[in-house]
C-alpha cells in the first residue's frame, strides 16, 4: 500500500514535470488528493474517490480563475489527468492484492504487462520487420504477436500451479491465459500512450530513478492500463462466472 502510494506520487512529479508544472499549484493539490485517495482505499472508502476527484477538479478550476491568466484551463485538465493516469489507475495494482486470491491473481498484471513486454521485446529483435506504430519506430507488429502469444504462454504455465478456485466457470487455465493475451494487447497501448505524452513533450524519458528504464512512468506505463482492466474484470466474474 506505502509502496504503491509513492510510486504514484513519484509517477505524478515525474509527468507534471515533462508538462512543465511539477511545482504548480494544482500539481501540489493533486499529490494531497493522491494521498488521500490512499487513505481511503486503505479504509475501504473508495465510495468517496469520485467526491474526491470532483473536489480536486473544483480546486484547480477555482485556482485557474483566481490567477488568471497567470494558470491556464489546460494546467487545470493536466492536473486532474495526472490524480486519475497514474494515481487512480496503478492503485488497482493494490486493489487487486486485497480480493479474494488476490496475492496469485495479481500477478496476472505482471505477466499481462512486464511479460507481455520482454516477449514483445524478443520477438521484436529476432524477427521484427513491419513497423506498428510512429509513436515508437523500434515496435513492430512481428513484436506485438510476439507479446501477445508469450504472455499467454507463461500465464499458462502460471496456471499450472494456480491454486484450486471456484472463481471461474471454465478450466482456470484457458481463463488466465485469454486474460493474459488481452492484457498484452492492452499493455501496449498503454506504452505507447506513454510514449505519445513524451513525443509530444520532446523528451525521451520520463526520469532517471531506474538506471537503464528511466522513471517509474517509463517502467509501469503498461502497468497502468492493465492493472483497471485486471481489477474490474476480476470484480465482474463475482457477479457473472467466467
Amino acid at each position: 500500500m506505502v509502496v504503491m502510494g509513492i510510486l504514484s506520487l513519484i509517477g505524478m512529479f515525474e509527468l507534471y514535470r515533462v508538462l512543465k508544472m511539477e511545482k504548480h499549484p494544482v500539481a501540489t493539490a493533486s499529490y494531497v488528493a493522491s494521498v488521500l485517495y490512499y487513505v481511503l482505499v486503505y479504509f475501504e472508502l473508495e465510495q468517496w474517490t469520485v467526491a474526491l476527484g470532483i473536489l480536486l477538479l473544483i480546486i484547480s478550476m477555482i485556482l485557474c480563475v483566481v490567477k488568471f491568466p497567470q494558470y491556464s484551463i489546460e494546467e487545470a485538465a493536466f492536473g486532474v489527468f495526472g490524480f486519475l493516469y497514474v494515481s487512480i489507475m496503478l492503485s488497482c495494482v493494490y486493489m487487486t492484492r486485497q480480493l479474494d486470491g488476490g496475492n496469485w491473481l495479481v500477478w496476472m498484471i505482471i505477466i499481462g504487462s512486464w511479460g507481455s513486454d520482454t516477449c514483445a521485446y524478443v520477438a521484436g529483435r529476432l524477427i521484427g520487420k513491419h513497423h506498428f506504430s510512429k509513436l515508437s519506430p523500434k515496435k513492430t507488429i512481428e513484436g506485438c504477436i510476439g507479446g501477445v502469444a508469450g504472455s499467454g504462454l507463461i500465464a499458462f504455465f502460471y496456471a499450472c500451479f494456480f491454486p484450486h478456485t471456484d472463481m471461474f466457470i471454465w478450466d482456470h487455465r484457458v481463463v488466465l491465459v485469454m486474460i493474459a493475451m488481452v492484457c498484452a494487447v492492452i499493455s501496449q497501448f498503454g506504452d505507447l500512450s506513454a510514449s505519445a505524452i513524451k513525443r509530444k513533450f520532446d523528451v525521451k524519458d520520463y526520469g532517471k530513478l531506474i538506471p537503464g528504464h528511466g522513471g517509474v512512468l517509463d517502467r509501469f506505463d503498461s502497468v497502468i492500463f492493465v492493472a483497471p482492466f485486471v481489477y474490474y474484470l476480476l470484480v465482474l466474474t463475482s457477479y457473472i462466472k467466467l
